[in-house]
């Protein structure tokens, strides 16, 4: 069951356990099924660094098929990327580290990052992607806290759908300090603006996020502690425990990308990176439960380790992702960069469900 907790009752414990004794405890490595990639990016332009970091997915619903992947160069900027992993396009854009997009309207495809270029003053980089060619038109750089914010570095980030007239979306930055800050992306005179709305503040480093538009629900990995649910209707954002690092959850620190795989008016799943062990956990998303735990295996795409961000998008891709697409980052690549790994969703799920009847 979950509790309503504040995050920062998890310290002291923490704390103690960082005390205890000077050597580093190994992490623990909890039994997962093995399931193979379907498919891989080419790799990112950084060589020789920890650069890929988070995709973002764009389905054709017209093409599933011509569907896109977008991914970030933390090093450098953003890929587009057919699901045949090669180029359509990149943006140098400086040092963007997660990735979000929305359809703001039809036919207009908002992208949205957090840009940690300048350290002391977060931003949100806009962009719009153009689903017929795959290319991107970048929109710039906007700051969202104001003038009287203390020194602060994007990190996470992700996006909801807008909830008043003339709303874009509405964007989350997670703070590099565990701060999570709501701001509206709104169209005035032509131009995209961002306005700070409010905030949420986690008691440690925080990035992953995701938002479950159709119940207004906003989940944030704090890397360290584990999951946590925030209700985005509510006058105040209060955190609730969704699912803690531990045997129990099957979650290995850092916790790291989210992504959701909706069923329903307000059931299905939320899939975390266990960045710890190299693995991903899936909870239901109405009762925080456990339903399995996966690895991307060494197969011909090989397998993945020190994942970052991960995407979900569920529907047909076409032949190779009739049931959904899963992206996952690859922090180990070698002999090349890194790059991104494709997995078709009906194949994660019968390994999980043969795993877990």
């Amino acid at each position: 069951m979950r509790m309503a907790l504040n995050a920062l009752t998890l310290i002291p414990a923490l704390a103690l356990g960082a005390c205890a004794g000077m050597r580093e405890i190994p992490r623990p490595v909890y039994p997962a099924v093995d399931v193979a990639a379907t498919g891989e990016t080419t790799p990112v332009g950084s060589a020789n660094a920890d650069a890929a970091d988070d995709p973002a997915i764009w389905r054709n619903t017209a093409n599933p098929a011509a569907s896109l992947i977008l991914g970030t160069d933390k090093k450098a900027g953003l890929y587009v990327y057919g699901l045949d992993g090669k180029v359509r396009d990149f943006v140098a854009a400086g040092a963007l580290n997660n990735v979000d997009l929305r359809e703001a309207r039809p036919g207009y495809v908002l992208v949205a990052a957090s840009d940690r270029s300048d350290l002391a003053e977060p931003k949100i980089a806009l962009f719009r992607l153009d689903g017929a060619t795959g290319k991107l038109s970048s929109l710039g750089a906007l700051p969202f806290l104001g003038a009287a914010h203390a020194p602060a570095e994007a990190y996470g980030f992700c996006m909801g759908k807008g909830l008043a007239l003339g709303e874009l979306a509405r964007a989350y930055v997670v703070l590099k300090d565990g701060t999570v800050a709501e701001s509206v992306l709104a169209e005035e005179a032509g131009r995209i603006t961002a306005r700070h709305l409010r905030s949420v503040k986690f008691a440690t480093q925080s990035e992953g996020c995701v938002v479950d538009d159709r119940t207004g629900q906003l989940y944030v990995a704090e890397e360290d502690v584990g999951i946590w649910q925030v209700d985005l209707r509510a006058a105040m954002l209060k955190p609730l425990a969704f699912a803690m690092v531990g045997k129990e959850a099957g979650l290995v620190d850092d916790v790291e990308g989210l992504a959701l795989a909706p069923e329903g008016r307000d059931g299905g799943m939320l899939v975390a990176s266990s960045q710890g062990d190299n693995a991903y956990a899936l909870f239901d998303l109405a009762t925080a439960a456990p339903r399995g735990r996966f690895r991307i295996a060494a197969g011909r795409f090989g397998a993945t380790s020190d994942t970052d961000g991960i995407e979900l998008i569920t529907g047909d891709f076409g032949p190779d992702w009739r049931g959904g697409l899963f992206v996952a980052q690859d922090g180990d690549n070698a002999p090349s960069a890194q790059n991104f790994k494709l997995l078709a969703w009906d194949a994660i799920l019968r390994a999980v469900n043969e795993k877990n009847p």
